[in-house]
């Protein structure tokens, strides 16, 4: 039996074509449109070091699995160490957390939000631990992260059912997710505003359209997950998604959003050249990685006539490390290098409009929204409930068992 039908045949012994699921999202369908009763909600985040004593063995986490030597992660470890060693993005999910107790209880939604990460304290095991402690038994996830691929997306399906393992809890805690966000509006929305007040201040200076430029960066990743982001092709919810497949698609749609809306709000601002750039790679040279580097596309503006760019970290919910250090330190260095005035917009944060829409997921995860209700931004969306089979593969290590999605 392939390693495949190994897994489908164990999801069906459990009761269902997906994994550890709540009753309504264990058949498999796309979206669940039938009301559940969640009772608690696991914020899921990525975690960081928060001290110097703690960068090193948090890199190790992160690194899990591929050998990397601890002289090696050194070289990576002076972006935590010229901050005190302290990553902002414990901090960051702590507001969060607190922001979404206190839009849930405006609501008069009695949802516990229990907060773990991947990858340092608090652990997802122990926010699973205490769910069921209190039983709070039928969770929805809300993952720190919108778009798709390997590790903003199944990455997490794969700690959910890793934990829900490890911690004997499988078969009385399930865990669904939220559809990834990228193109909800309460994501989209703090984007947009960041623009157009970037744009807009660029403008009233007298600064002429033409000599503007927008830069909406994110997480480089592989090329070969990348191609692999998204539902498989064959699928027969499967999209024509282009070079760089869904994790692509995604951020570039939802750019496209973001300056048609700008444009109808800032006289001038639809002259405005923008594109998608890259940033934070890693990985041996010789591997293929997402392309342009933000760097890169920042030296050689003034060669095409800008004067000033806006530098947009669109694939960012908040200001971690990869905001502070790839865009507010290198990103911003290398413009001043090339002589362009430069602006870094906000990530959503606890933006209001971003903190209401995470709620909205939850509630239309309580309602069973119909998808044809659900709203979102593009073209793209609103995107899956339930993972489609054989999405977002990492092609180092293959596919694992997976929470809230088909197999494999």
């Amino acid at each position: 039996m392939s390693g495949d039908s190994a897994e489908q045949t164990l999801a069906t012994i459990e009761g269902g074509a997906v994994r550890d699921a709540s009753p309504a999202a264990r058949s498999g369908a796309a979206y669940v449109e039938e009301p559940v009763a969640y009772d608690g909600i696991l914020l899921a985040g990525f975690g960081g070091p928060e001290g110097q004593d703690d960068v090193i063995p948090f890199l190790r986490n992160v690194t899990r699995g591929r050998g990397i030597p601890d002289e090696r992660l050194e070289e990576v470890a002076h972006h935590y160490r010229h901050f005190g060693g302290v990553s902002p993005i414990n901090a960051q999910n702590r507001a969060l957390k607190a922001a979404l107790e206190s839009e849930l209880a405006r609501r008069g939604l009695d949802l516990p939000v229990f907060w773990g990460n991947r990858n340092w304290a608090p652990y997802l095991d122990d926010a699973v631990r205490q769910a069921a402690s209190e039983e709070r038994t039928t969770l929805l996830a809300l993952a720190t992260s919108a778009y798709s691929s390997f590790s903003s997306c199944r990455q997490y399906r794969e700690d959910f059912a890793r934990v829900l393992t490890d911690t004997g809890l499988s078969g009385s805690v399930t865990i669904d997710k939220v559809r990834q966000f990228f193109d909800h509006p309460g994501f989209v929305q703090p984007f947009v505003d960041g623009v157009r007040d970037a744009v807009a201040g660029f403008l009233a200076d007298g600064i002429a359209p033409t000599e503007i430029r927008v830069l909406f960066s994110t997480h480089s990743i592989p090329t070969a997950d990348a191609e692999r982001s998204g539902p498989r092709e064959g699928d027969e919810r499967h999209r024509d998604l282009g070079e760089g497949g869904a994790y692509a698609a995604q951020h570039l749609a939802v750019a496209e959003v973001v300056m048609a809306a700008v444009a109808a709000s800032v006289p001038g601002a639809g002259e405005v050249p923008w594109e998608l750039v890259y940033q934070s790679r890693s990985g041996p040279p010789s591997q293929p990685w997402l392309e342009p580097d933000v760097c890169d596309v920042i030296a050689g503006l003034p060669a095409h006539g800008a004067s000033a760019v806006a530098i947009v970290p669109l694939g960012f919910v908040s200001d971690h490390m990869e905001v502070l250090w790839d865009l507010d330190t290198e990103a911003m260095d290398a413009a001043a290098d090339a002589g362009l005035r430069a602006v870094r917009t906000p990530t959503p944060g606890i933006d209001p409009a971003f903190v209401s829409g995470l709620v909205d997921l939850v509630e239309e995860r309580l309602r069973g929204v119909a998808a044809v209700d659900r709203p979102h931004e593009t073209a793209l969306g609103p995107w899956f409930d339930v993972c489609r089979p054989g999405c977002c593969e990492n092609v180092r290590a293959g596919f694992k068992p997976a929470a809230a999605g088909l197999a494999p």
